[in-house]
């Protein structure tokens, strides 16, 4: 099938992409899928582009007050209709777009059609605005037979889902994979570099639950953290899990109360994992004597996994239907959607 006779669906969920100036400053337009129409039928001398259907999401989700009740809904938005479509593109904010990714390449894990996540930094009808661009590069995506899965596509280039970081708040290529390479460059030519594709694994394997919202905690080491703190954060009603940001290698403070803390959350069963605050590279559990005790405690490391990724698979880990804490720490270390990169964990771990 020819990309220009592939069907897409673009799902609108909300963020700049979609507004315009008001009295008290950018507002969602009313009419944005209209008006999304309305550029298609302008671009048809370039008659290379997929025919879509545009679908807003109501009531459309700010950014910046995403929760993770909402990544379900918009992971069954797609699956109702993944057998009327053979991609998709969803519009998104960009200060939580990247958190949404990781969360759809979990949810979505195994899908054999491309899902596009796109936004831009300027609205739609500003001017200098990377929108039309990023939608242009997102349908020719979503119509490439040769994806399959969940990528983010913004700027210059096209990211795995599960890998992608918003690494600015101002750049126009304000996304990046700090431990991968992008999936295809959008130059002049749009080069999508196949062997490096992350390829779908029958069967299609869609989960749409993930914890609630106050299930899993990021907790982030700094110099003088007190324990106290620690503990009263890992104390929340609710609590199922939590997110450890170390320094380097996966270390801590050498302070024996603030492993006591984790320790009394391990024994009321919450799932916690370590993962580096450096943006490149990952933890090496056993490093340092700082990581050996975490080690000891039974904490799972993060590999290189990106803080979005580690918090989408544990809110979506903590969801799957087991109580038994074998099977979901096993689970942990399965590449569900290419989140494990070359920092893999070593072996026995899952039974500590």
């Amino acid at each position: 099938m020819s990309a220009t006779a592939r069907r897409i669906l673009v799902l609108y969920t909300g963020g700049t992409i979609g507004m315009a100036p008001g009295p008290q400053g950018l507002a969602p337009m009313t009419d944005f899928a209209a008006c999304l129409q309305a550029w298609r039928a302008d671009l048809q001398d370039c008659g290379d582009l997929p025919a879509f259907e545009v679908r807003p999401l109501a009531p459309a989700i700010d950014s910046a007050s995403l929760r993770p009740a909402h990544w379900p809904r918009l992971a069954r938005t797609l699956t109702e209709a993944w057998d009327h479509f053979d991609g998709f593109v969803v519009l998104h904010g960009t200060d939580t777009l990247a958190w949404s990714a990781a969360a759809l390449s979990c949810l979505l894990r195994g899908a054999d059609k491309p899902v596009i996540l796109t936004g831009s930094q300027i609205p739609w009808q500003a001017a200098r605005s990377d929108a039309p661009a990023h939608l242009e590069a997102a349908l020719r995506l979503a119509a490439d037979a040769r994806l399959a899965g969940v990528t983010l596509c913004f700027g210059r280039h096209l990211w795995p889902g599960a890998r992608a970081v918003k690494w600015s708040s101002q750049s126009l290529d304000a996304f990046a994979a700090p431990n991968d390479l992008p999936l295809a460059d959008l130059a002049a030519t749009l080069r999508v570099h196949t062997p490096r594709l992350r390829r779908a694994t029958p069967p299609r394997r869609f989960r749409e639950a993930v914890a609630g919202d106050a299930a899993v905690a990021v907790i982030t080491v700094h110099p003088g953290l007190p324990a106290q703190t620690v503990r009263a954060q890992l104390a929340v009603p609710g609590l199922r899990g939590a997110v450890l940001c170390s320094y380097g290698l996966g270390n801590l403070p050498e302070d024996p109360e603030l492993l006591a803390a984790l320790a009394e959350a391990r024994d009321r069963g919450v799932m916690l994992v370590n993962r580096s605050q450096c943006p490149h590279g990952g933890v090496a559990p056993g490093t340092y004597a700082s990581s050996h005790a975490l080690q000891a405690l039974g904490v799972l490391p993060a590999g290189d996994l990106t803080l979005e990724a580690a918090f989408a698979k544990l809110q979506v880990l903590l969801a799957e239907p087991t109580d038994d804490e074998a099977t979901r720490r096993a689970a942990w270390f399965e590449n569900w959607a290419g989140e494990w990169g070359t920092v893999s964990p070593p072996q026995g771990l899952a039974q500590a």
